[in-house]
């Protein structure tokens, strides 16, 4: 559906994005991740035709350049805030952009703004144009739709909400790409994972490979924790005690299993010590500046 080649953008002389390439496919939910300032928002407004570029971008086989934004009559987008009329209610607001009154009227009760929708939007709490900002985006049926930070100033239950509403979206085909600092949300809801850094994108990949990545831990718990702590530090092995057991390193086990049963100190528990999606973030970004410190 979308298919980026080459990307490079420049503001001035400095180089914001440098040969970026990726594609999305119909129905697919793209988280694209990264630290302040890695180009994320960036990325976002050019496949709108926003900002001048080098490379290539298509969607559904149609260029997309500064000039020619033929293409992305099928493309709904949010990006920083919503672009809202103060003046006009909600619903005029929805109208200026469809002529469809049913989807209009089924838009504003799938995101239950009813009870204010008929209000001027300056009077509107940042929570209510987050949800008519996204509202607009997913007018007229896109096949593609782009939200930054969408879970800004959204309450838990609206959270879940919009999450169920990109669900049901990409069920019937429609892509996206999401971009959110809350990456517990974002992990909720995507498909694929683009990892953003100074520019670069330096991973790429389903979010089931990404949770594939190898745990370099393991979390043991023995019939004598105390005993194995002794036992294991005697011979030089790192163990970090925790509440819930010892963590210790994947490559030390076969070790730790021969002292263990040596001493009779069985194992009750041996799993991976699986770290959380913002610390496999962390560690993919880390590991990136330490290659690049290396070079």
């Amino acid at each position: 559906m979308l298919t980026v080649k080459n990307l490079n953008i420049f503001y001035g002389r400095k180089q914001i994005i440098e040969n970026a390439s990726f594609s999305i496919k119909p129905g697919e939910i793209v988280g694209l991740i990264g630290p302040n300032g890695a180009g994320k928002t960036t990325i976002m407004k050019t496949l709108l035709g926003l900002t001048k570029f080098t490379g290539s971008i298509t969607f559904n086989n149609q260029p997309i350049t500064a000039n020619n934004h033929k293409a992305l009559q099928n493309v709904g987008a949010l990006i920083e805030n919503p672009a809202i009329y103060p003046f006009l209610s909600g619903k005029d607001n929805l109208s200026l952009y469809s002529t469809d009154k049913g989807e209009v009227a089924e838009l504003i009760t799938k995101l239950q703004m009813n009870s204010y929708i008929q209000r001027q939007a300056k009077s509107y709490s940042i929570g209510m144009k987050q949800k008519l900002g996204i509202a607009l985006a997913l007018l007229n049926h896109p096949q593609f739709v782009i939200l930054d930070e969408p879970m800004n100033g959204l309450d838990i239950e609206t959270t879940i909400l919009i999450r169920k509403i990109i669900h049901e979206y990409a069920h019937k085909g429609t892509a996206f790409l999401i971009s959110s600092h809350v990456l517990s949300e974002l992990q909720k809801v995507m498909t694929s994972v683009i990892i953003l850094n100074q520019g670069h994108i330096i991973m790429d990949v389903p979010v089931s490979q990404f949770q594939e990545r190898d745990s370099q831990q393991y979390r043991l718990v023995t019939t004598d924790n105390q005993t194995a702590i002794k036992l294991l530090t005697a011979n030089s092995i790192t163990v970090i005690p925790t509440s819930t057991g010892l963590i210790v390193n994947k490559d030390a086990l076969s070790q730790i299993q021969q002292i263990l049963f040596k001493n009779q100190v069985w194992l009750r528990e041996l799993v991976p010590n699986v770290p959380s999606f913002e610390k496999k973030i962390i560690t993919v970004l880390k590991e990136r500046r330490e290659n690049s410190n290396g070079k």
